[in-house]
């Protein structure tokens, strides 16, 4: 192989070969280190929430005036929903996994609030939440009717049980399994201790970006403050009927409310992660548009550096050189290029990645994200040079006779 003229050719354009070097360089730190993104992103929004999403949605019930009876009005609206053709199940709860917006609070193992504290989303829910919510018990029971605790905002919180996901069970007690747990009292701050009574598979509290989303609680309780929030899972295929019905329902029941934040689950996750869509979309738009740039780059250096020695391809056409190794030339420079580019590009990654890492919190990129991009950006060079070599390869030799 024509190592050595292919060197000596490369040292002739030395700042053409340096600054594509450094695109390339360029384009592989930013390309790996978005991809690595947008999988992070992407795997962040397909954790399941631990429901029945597809076939939930929610709204909540405002009420106003002097006659306005909070509790009479949940009562009846729980009880007329629940006899809806269509409905699996309904609930009352103070906040909707994964929407943004909820309650939390730190759990101890000793009523002791100086001690270290998990903290995890609280939903205070009626014994129809397991079944509404569609939750997996791996361990204990659900709350009975009896157990419900039913109160005016602002007066004292009684319940002592406590149904918990496996993943706040795992960090309490994280050499125990699921029913190694049930029995055991945990403390809230501000509140009697509570014994747990279950254990459910999954539930995700309302915040998409807190580190401690798995971590979470369901209360037997509901305080009436004048908003209720109503939780419905229905038949498949009978969400969209419904949410038009329950509305007209609701509203056509009692005059001294108003219906407002209808909205299925499925929208709710799309609103809670738009911030992480419409990143990855930009990523996508900028890796795109970066290796478009740097194709250019090396076909623009090619053709330049072709044109500049089209007589010396003529010369050794004219001395038996072939078609394929003229291409092969030029395939190999480019190669030598670009492999200059990746290594300088391979630490440039690895940097930027450290950087991510301690400074924003993010996961550690996993090995093969920099080797698979300097192949890949590899074979995006031939790709691109291809072209133009095939073009010098064609080269007739009588070129060489030819004044330049």
């Amino acid at each position: 192989m024509e190592t050595g003229p292919i060197l000596r050719a490369m040292t002739r354009n030395k700042l053409g070969v340096i600054l594509i070097s450094l695109q390339i360089a360029f384009t592989m730190t930013v390309v790996i280190n978005a991809f690595f993104i947008i999988n992070e992103r992407s795997r962040l929004m397909a954790r399941p929430s631990g429901l029945d999403e597809a076939n939930t949605f929610f709204l909540t019930s405002i009420g106003f005036g002097e006659n306005f009876n909070g509790a009479v009005t949940v009562a009846d609206d729980l009880a007329m929903l629940r006899q809806l053709p269509g409905v699996v199940d309904v609930t009352v709860t103070n906040a909707i996994p994964v929407s943004g917006s909820g309650s939390n609070s730190g759990v101890r193992l000793v009523d002791d609030e100086s001690a270290p504290a998990a903290y995890a989303a609280y939903y205070r829910v009626d014994e129809h939440a397991v079944e509404t919510m569609d939750l997996d018990i791996i361990a204990g029971r659900n709350f009975t009717t009896q157990e419900i605790q039913w109160r005016k905002s602002g007066e004292a919180i009684a319940t002592d049980q406590l149904i918990i996901s496996r993943a706040l069970a795992s960090r309490m007690f994280p050499e125990r399994e699921p029913s190694a747990v049930l029995g055991e009292t945990l403390y809230i701050s501000g509140l009697p201790p509570h014994q747990v009574i279950g254990i459910v598979e999954q539930l995700q509290g309302p915040w998409p970006t807190n580190n401690n989303l798995e971590l979470s609680m369901l209360q037997p309780i509901h305080s009436f403050d004048g908003a209720d929030t109503y939780l419905l899972r229905t038949a498949p295929g009978e969400r969209d009927r419904l949410m038009v019905e329950v509305e007209e329902m609701l509203v056509a029941s009692n005059g001294s409310r108003i219906i407002r934040n209808l909205m299925s689950l499925e929208r709710t996750r799309a609103e809670s992660y738009q911030v992480d869509s419409a990143m990855s979309t930009i990523l996508w738009v900028v890796i795109v548009t970066l290796v478009f740039i740097t194709c250019m780059g090396i076909v623009g250096l090619a053709v330049f550096g072709i044109n500049r020695r089209r007589k010396q391809i003529g010369t050794r056409r004219a001395l038996g050189a072939t078609r394929m190794q003229i291409l092969r030339h030029f395939m190999v420079e480019n190669f030598l290029v670009s492999g200059l580019g990746v290594t300088l590009g391979a630490v440039l990654t690895i940097g930027f990645g450290i950087g991510l890492t301690s400074i924003f919190n993010m996961p550690v990129m996993a090995w093969y994200y920099t080797p698979l991009g300097m192949l890949a950006l590899i074979v995006i060079g031939q790709v691109a040079v291809l072209g133009p070599s095939s073009g010098a390869a064609r080269t007739e030799p009588a070129i060489a006779t030819r004044s330049v």
